[in-house]
């Protein structure tokens, strides 16, 4: 029994010694901390600051506004412009469609006239025709002229040499009657079929048909004026608009939390007068949350991108599996530029390394908890069954 008992003993301080040294051996960090990177709040226009938050930590949500800026004496001399411009296009419409009415009064008057002119033309040719067919049947008819219609006569042949009941006589007024009926049988026809009037004195329209056609290219010349000046007023509109817009841009303006984070630090106070472009608010971002972590020389040179690794925050005994996301290596203070938290001199002296650690932002007590600190282990370790116990993240 002593004998077996002195084995039981060997093998416990062996199994002991063998924790220990595997402990201490493992791939583990120095130090290692929950960080996030920062988003820096600028402001698009020079005024005065209102912060709408001011306790710094506070908890923000996408989208929430952090502050407001105004600036009551922003340049309104452009937009103003604009404006007058466009007012002005409008009473060149609003003229222009005036004279398109009075043009279309004017046109419907010349328009009755012609009518008017038309019927009365026509039924005065109709006329003539109907006199000027009756006196050539009944020239046909009586085969000769006569000899005491000294008017016909006198018309027909100035030549007294000759006896007035010669045949050339006869045969000119047969062809001057039949001429007359010719003439007004064309000009009726022009007149009803093409609205053409022949006539003495006009070409092919009487005064009214003249006036007529010049109303109707005034009118078409006015309706592309007017076209010309919708389309001014138009384009005069949308910089109006986009005037208005900058104007109001640049006269107020809201600054919103691009993310859900943190309050981080406040570069201005409340009330104060800004540049356009100066910082107002830093936010810490927790969607973005990293685990910064420092090991040795010998530790770094195991360690490749990719690798996994496990997290195990100080006080708890969660234990969060992640992966490495960044090898800095020594002196890695740049990188540090854009995160909350920077690192202390010792953690420049070793060796860098970023992890991802997809599940500490949906931690409910360790979740954007920025600075937390812990361990980071890449070797698998004796312990590791009973740390599991405690859960694992």
């Amino acid at each position: 029994m002593r004998i077996l008992r002195l084995g039981i003993g060997l093998l416990l301080i062996i199994a002991a010694i063998w924790v220990i040294i595997g402990e201490q051996l493992s791939g583990a960090s120095a130090n290692a901390f929950v960080n996030t990177r920062l988003v820096t709040l600028r402001s698009p226009i020079a005024g005065t600051v209102t912060l709408e938050q001011e306790t710094l930590g506070a908890r923000l949500e996408s989208a929430e506004m952090v502050a407001s800026v105004q600036d009551p004496q922003v340049d309104v001399v452009r937009r103003d412009d604009i404006a007058m411009e466009v007012g002005i296009a409008g009473a060149e419409i609003a003229r222009l469609e005036k004279e398109l009415v009075e043009i279309a009064s004017h046109r419907a008057d010349a328009e009755a006239r012609l009518a008017t002119y038309k019927d009365a033309r026509i039924r005065e040719l109709e006329t003539e025709l109907e006199h000027a067919t009756d006196r050539l049947e009944i020239l046909r008819e009586r085969g000769s002229l006569d000899p005491g219609d000294q008017q016909i006569a006198e018309i027909l042949d100035e030549d007294t040499s000759r006896t007035r009941a010669e045949p050339t006589a006869y045969a000119l007024a047969l062809n001057y009657a039949e001429e007359r009926v010719e003439k007004a049988q064309i000009a009726l026809d022009a007149l009803r079929r093409d609205g053409v009037f022949l006539g003495d004195g006009y070409n092919d329209a009487p005064y009214s048909g003249q006036r007529l056609d010049s109303l109707q290219q005034e009118e078409a010349s006015l309706r592309l004026r007017l076209q010309e000046a919708r389309a001014s007023r138009r384009a005069r509109t949308i910089r109006l608009t986009e005037a208005r817009a900058v104007t109001n841009g640049a006269t107020s303006t809201e600054l919103t939390s691009p993310v859900q984070g943190l309050l981080w630090e406040l570069h201005v106070a409340d009330g104060e007068t800004i540049q356009r472009g100066d910082a107002v608010a830093t936010l810490a971002d927790c969607s973005s949350v990293i685990l910064s972590l420092s090991v040795t020389e010998n530790v770094y040179n195991t360690l490749r991108l990719g690798q996994s690794a496990t997290f195990r925050p100080s006080g708890v005994n969660q234990v969060f599996e992640g992966t490495v996301s960044r090898l800095a290596g020594s002196g890695a203070n740049t990188i540090y530029r854009n995160l909350a938290v920077q690192p202390g001199p010792r953690h420049l002296e070793r060796y860098d390394v970023t992890l991802l650690i997809p599940r500490l932002a949906a931690d409910p007590q360790l979740a954007c908890a920025i600075g937390r600190t812990g361990r980071v282990f890449f070797d698998a370790r004796p312990l590791d069954w009973l740390r599991r116990d405690g859960g694992r993240g």
